[in-house]
């Protein structure tokens, strides 16, 4: 499950700066479709936390996540501990303590639909999005929320939705429900604003 965290938080990356937008505007999903489509690379920092049933407390982690398009992601934790994980094309790449592994993304059919969703939101490409999620969206311009259902029953068994707020173009804030209960909040802020 921490793959598909790592995975949306660094595709929604290349939305983390925001042209201005009038604040009563009309906000549609192809309006939002288009905006995130718009920009191809993205950096940011992040502040993740995951509430977990098996853990009295919640974990906190931060670091810098990294979207470059069509299909390069990357999460590089600092706090806690590092790790980085890099998704290129159809292969995963996780490093941890010192251990390098890579993974097909094509044996890991959910995994790979779950990042192949986000790809297609990045790209601005609505049918491919509609196929793997019921989509919605509420808010305006300046303060938009879209959430993500997952149609495909295995996805469901894992992700209950996904819920990404933003102002324009910028992405504030990505929240994953788990089927299980479970769930991670993640902040993020543009890079380049430091």
């Amino acid at each position: 499950m921490r793959v598909f965290y790592a995975a949306l938080a660094a595709a929604v990356l290349c939305v983390t700066s925001a042209p201005a937008f009038a604040a009563d505007a009309p906000w549609t999903l192809d309006r939002l479709m288009n905006t995130l489509g718009a920009k191809k690379s993205g950096r940011a920092h992040f502040t993740e936390t995951r509430y977990l049933k098996i853990a009295q407390e919640p974990l906190e982690s931060s670091g810098e996540l990294v979207f470059v398009a069509p299909d390069h992601l990357e999460k590089h934790t600092v706090s806690p501990k590092p790790e980085n994980l890099v998704v290129d094309g159809d292969m995963l790449t996780v490093d941890r303590n010192g251990r390098k592994v890579t993974i097909a993304l094509r044996n890991y059919p959910e995994l790979g639909a779950f990042i192949e969703s986000i790809r297609a939101t990045l790209a601005g490409n609505r049918f491919a999005l509609e196929n793997a999620y019921t989509v919605s969206i509420d808010g305006h311009g300046d303060d938009w929320t879209m959430t993500l259902v997952p149609t495909d029953s295995r996805m469901k068994q894992k992700v209950s939705s996904i819920t990404l707020a933003g102002s324009g173009a910028a992405l504030a804030r990505v929240e994953i429900r788990q089927a299980d209960g479970d769930r991670s909040l993640m902040r993020l802020q543009d890079a380049s604003a430091h």
